[in-house]
């Protein structure tokens, strides 16, 4: 049997509570991944971890990463499982959250913002939106 269009879901986002953020610099981005859904725990394959950190490290100072750098940096990290296509894929999942931009001069943080105000932007934009909808669902089943 077919599924129905009306059953297919609009977002998907997974959240994650932890313990007090403590630990290295890449501890601390890995369980940022798993917090909002972009590594589930106990992956052996974080690709999507060295990608971000990249980024978060290129943002301070700036920098465009052009994506023959991004293959190099990633591929160089010896972790198997790393392919070009793989990293396209995260590079396409950070993205579709609207954490990365590509741009001419390479891909970056959008707008050299925080990990801090892109997730807000998240929250703001894609969560409260899809909190409201369930609130809509809720209320309607309650005044049936």
């Amino acid at each position: 049997m077919r599924k129905s269009f009306h059953d297919l879901p609009v977002l998907e986002i997974n959240l994650c509570k932890f313990e007090k953020p403590s630990g290295s610099f890449n501890e601390l981005i890995r369980k940022f991944c798993i917090s909002i859904g972009l590594l589930q725990p106990g992956d052996s394959r974080d690709i999507i971890v060295d990608l971000l950190s990249l980024f978060v490290k290129a943002s301070k100072v700036n920098r465009f990463l052009p994506i023959e750098q991004i293959y190099k940096f990633i591929l160089d990290t010896g972790k198997p499982g790393v392919s070009q296509s793989n990293i396209r894929r995260h590079l396409l999942r950070l993205k579709e959250l609207e954490f990365i931009e590509k741009t001419p001069k390479g891909y970056r943080l959008r707008e050299w913002l925080s990990l801090k105000e892109l997730f807000n932007e998240l929250v703001k934009y894609k969560i409260e939106p899809t909190i409201n909808r369930i609130l809509e669902y809720a209320l309607l089943i309650d005044n049936t």
